[in-house]
């Protein structure tokens, strides 16, 4: 499986059979331009929308005609299967933000979760309804979703064997975010990629938390 961040919270994941995922696609220029990152130009067979805001919901602009999951519950969808899990933008269940899905994607004996704009730290319900993470997509940035703090302890919650930080501070957002470096500040175990890809089998995950950091794509 590979795993290429886009920028903000837009992932690329490749299965090993070529099956192409996209999560939470970014409009370009949304929010009067604060979002600078490139136009997405690959084709996807499926894609995943944790909230409608204009930085996670842009699959109009997409090419071709993906497969669009934005719902929870159980699917089956391109040959994935995928478990949306209900959850909030904020920490008044919504009442400021609105609802969110955080998604788990089954890749190649993987679970992968990407957890969209989670505003809040997780019940243990919740917890048991996403399962044997391996692969976390998280948001660090603060302001509009969990900052750097908060999604540590949701990381030590899951235990997850990977974490990806996604939704923070780069030269592409206009937002008020943190940058992801308070996130990794004095954690042990990150690697910092280097390039926007990384890639994962089962057997190659590491027997113990790592943060990996990767470079946008776009």
């Amino acid at each position: 499986m590979k795993i290429k961040w886009l920028g903000h919270s837009a992932f690329a994941i490749t299965s090993s059979d070529g099956k192409a995922i996209l999560t939470d696609p970014y409009r370009p220029n949304a929010f009067g331009g604060a979002i600078k990152y490139a136009p997405i130009r690959e084709r996807f067979d499926l894609v995943t929308v944790s909230h409608k805001h204009a930085d996670h919901d842009g699959v109009d602009g997409l090419v071709g005609n993906p497969t669009v999951v934005d719902t929870i519950g159980h699917h089956e969808a391109q040959g994935v299967s995928i478990d949306g899990i209900a959850t909030f933008h904020d920490k008044s269940r919504g009442s400021q933000r609105g609802n969110n899905i955080v998604f788990c994607l089954n890749v190649d004996g993987m679970r992968v979760c990407h957890l969209g704009d989670l505003g809040h730290l997780l019940d243990d319900a919740t917890v048991a309804a996403l399962g044997n993470v391996d692969v976390l997509l998280a948001p660090v940035g603060g302001t509009f979703t969990i900052d750097a703090d908060e999604a540590w302890q949701v990381v030590e919650k899951l235990k997850p064997r990977v974490v990806i930080p996604m939704h923070f501070k780069t030269p592409k957002v206009g937002f008020d975010l943190a940058s992801v470096d308070k996130f990794t500040a004095g954690k042990p175990n990150v690697l910092q990629a280097g390039s926007s890809e990384v890639q994962f089998s089962r057997s190659s995950l590491p027997s113990k938390i790592q943060v990996v950091v990767l470079r946008h794509a776009l």
